[in-house]
């Protein structure tokens, strides 16, 4: 089995949306990526700063889903990052009412001996310079990396974010970030180009209309596991990335065949962390769930 690295934010989030109020609550892009990825018995690491503020608790619910936690720095007098937004009716919409950097504004990750072992690193949702830091450390022609980004590094770190994009292997973005990245009209023509920033694949997410991966000369594509309701979306594009990174984590070989089947994963890991707020649901999801419902998955999809 590949081991993976996740460099990302471990946080505290609260959320409103039209159905209640989650309440301060564990969040960030490495702590989904870290569950999803769990989810398929994979072995991964976490780099990632907290304060003093950060429960224990949660670094033991990590710990228990057999995420090693020992590159998770935490600063005894700061403060975890904290995020807090409102979605609208549309789930796609959503406001943010405040953010605090905290210990995150100093974050200069170090990458261990042990880590710079690991087959498949995931760049979650960070500054791109940040992001190039841990690539500096590491031989990046030895490594499956996957980089996860947003529109808002887009807007403001563009050209830091263009040198990440050349160095990896699979980008992971929305359908609106692929269209604001490519200049481009349309999800094909907007795939094309960003793969000839550097990237071996990409993969385009499109919330409740599923996913697209796409390589050179190949096109994939599978709709959304039909959630009946949903109560929360964020981090689902995270705990995709880690549904992703998980599946090919247990393969000998990473080509676009077992792509596919890592994006029917990742689509069916971020399924189940839509149905509650936060990671709640994904913390006491078991194995036998995701099984059936990757089952069902198949069912709903085959013809």
């Amino acid at each position: 089995m590949k081991k993976i690295l996740i460099i990302g934010t471990v946080a505290y989030d609260e959320i409103e949306t039209t159905t209640g109020s989650s309440g301060k609550i564990l969040g960030g892009a490495a702590t989904y990526i870290g569950l999803g990825a769990s989810l398929l018995n994979s072995k991964s690491s976490i780099i990632s700063i907290v304060g003093g503020d950060f429960e224990h608790k949660n670094l033991k619910l990590l710990k228990l889903k057999g995420i090693n936690t020992d590159s998770i720095e935490i600063v005894p007098k700061g403060k975890t990052f904290y995020w807090k937004g409102k979605y609208h009716k549309d789930w796609n919409k959503r406001d943010t009412l405040n953010t605090q950097l905290n210990v995150l504004a100093d974050f200069n990750p170090a990458v261990s001996e042990e880590n710079k072992k690991a087959e498949i690193i995931v760049l979650g949702n960070l500054h791109p310079e940040i992001q190039n830091t841990v690539l500096d450390q590491v031989n990046v022609s030895e490594k499956c990396i996957i980089l996860d980004t947003m529109n808002f590094w887009m807007d403001n770190a563009l050209a830091e974010l263009m040198k990440v994009i050349k160095r990896v292997d699979i980008i992971i973005i929305n359908d609106e970030e692929a269209l604001q990245l490519s200049k481009k009209d349309t999800l094909f023509a907007a795939a094309n180009k960003i793969l000839s920033f550097g990237p071996k694949q990409i993969v385009i997410k499109k919330g409740e209309h599923g996913a697209m991966l796409f390589d050179e000369s190949r096109f994939f594509t599978v709709p959304a596991f039909p959630v009946k309701k949903v109560i929360d979306p964020t981090g689902a594009g995270d705990t995709f990335a880690g549904g992703f990174a998980g599946y090919l984590s247990h393969l000998d070989k990473i080509n676009f065949e077992a792509m596919k089947l890592a994006v029917v994963h990742g689509t069916v890991m971020a399924s189940f962390c839509v149905e509650g707020f936060g990671t709640s649901v994904m913390e006491s999801l078991e194995k036998e769930t995701t099984n059936n419902r990757l089952k069902e998955f198949k069912n709903f999809t085959r013809y």
